[in-house]
This record gives structure tokens, C-alpha cells and sequence, in this order.
């Protein structure tokens, strides 16, 4: 299979909130001592900023094909059947996903109007996160569906 790119816009991202993250929490610790006192808004910034960074995350490891799996009955079957069967979860995966993204939409619709408890926007920003990454893993998982018609199924041996 090829090796995917070493950047990507999903690992990029994830990174980049991964960086403001840590700013974001030093400014909570650093704002329990008596250097000074931190915002009220550092405490759900950072749980947002996790949650958009792990799902942004979840979507890199799909780009990578890094999920964990046990492959050791699938590399028993020729290569033919091998393909098929890996189509076949991949196609169970993108339904699964399409209905996460459908729930996804949904759930930004409706809380749309939320107020935030300390932030300037609403609850949908954070709910919109899994939104995101659901599309971001179907794009993944077409474009594997895709790349699967005219290149042969070998996988790396599993655990």
C-alpha cells in the first residue's frame, strides 16, 4: 500500500490546537498562583480545544490507516477474498460514518442558539467538531475505496 504523505492538513490542524492547548492551560496553572489571575474562560477553551483536537486527530489516524486491527484471519485468505472483505468493513465503516456525520449535522442544528456558559460563541462550535472529523474520515475511507480497485490489498502484519 503507499506510504501517505508525512503532512496533512488533519495532522497540521491537530497540531496547531494541540499547540495553542498547552498556551491555554499554562495560562489556567499559571493563573492559580499569586503571579496573577486567569481568565474564567481558560477552563472550557481547553476542553473545547481537546475535543476539537482529538477528533481532528481521530480523522490523521484514518488518512494513515493506523487503526488498530487484527488482521491474522484476513492475511490467512488469498489475496482476492482479502479485498473483498477489507471493502466490505470499509463499506460497513463509511455507512457507520455517514450516519455519525448525519448526527453530527443534526446536533450543530440544534444547538445552534446555545450560549456558551464563558466563551463568545455557541455550543454548536463544539459539537461542530464531530461533525468535521466524520467527514473528514469519509473523505478518508472513499479515497481508500477507490485506491483499492487497481492496487492489490497487502496490509503490514497486525497484532
Amino acid at each position: 500500500m503507499k506510504q501517505p504523505r508525512k503532512y496533512s492538513i488533519e495532522g497540521t490542524v491537530a497540531s496547531v490546537i494541540f499547540i495553542v492547548l498547552i498556551g491555554v492551560v499554562l495560562i489556567q496553572v499559571f493563573g492559580r498562583t499569586p503571579l496573577f489571575r486567569g481568565p474564567v474562560w481558560t477552563e472550557e477553551a481547553a476542553r473545547w480545544l481537546w475535543v476539537w483536537m482529538a477528533f481532528i486527530g481521530i480523522a490523521e489516524v484514518e488518512r494513515q490507516d493506523g487503526q488498530l486491527r487484527m488482521a491474522f484471519l484476513a492475511d490467512l485468505l488469498p489475496e482476492g477474498s482479502r479485498r473483498v472483505l477489507y471493502t466490505v468493513i470499509d463499506l460497513v465503516y463509511l455507512g457507520i460514518m455517514a450516519h455519525l456525520a448525519w448526527i453530527g449535522y443534526k446536533t450543530v442544528l440544534r444547538t445552534w442558539d446555545n450560549v456558551t456558559v464563558t466563551l463568545p460563541t455557541t455550543d454548536a462550535l463544539l459539537y461542530a467538531s464531530g461533525f468535521v472529523a466524520a467527514l473528514l474520515i469519509l473523505h478518508r475511507i472513499v479515497r481508500r475505496l477507490i485506491g483499492r480497485r487497481d492496487v492489490s490489498v497487502t496490509r503490514e502484519p497486525s497484532l
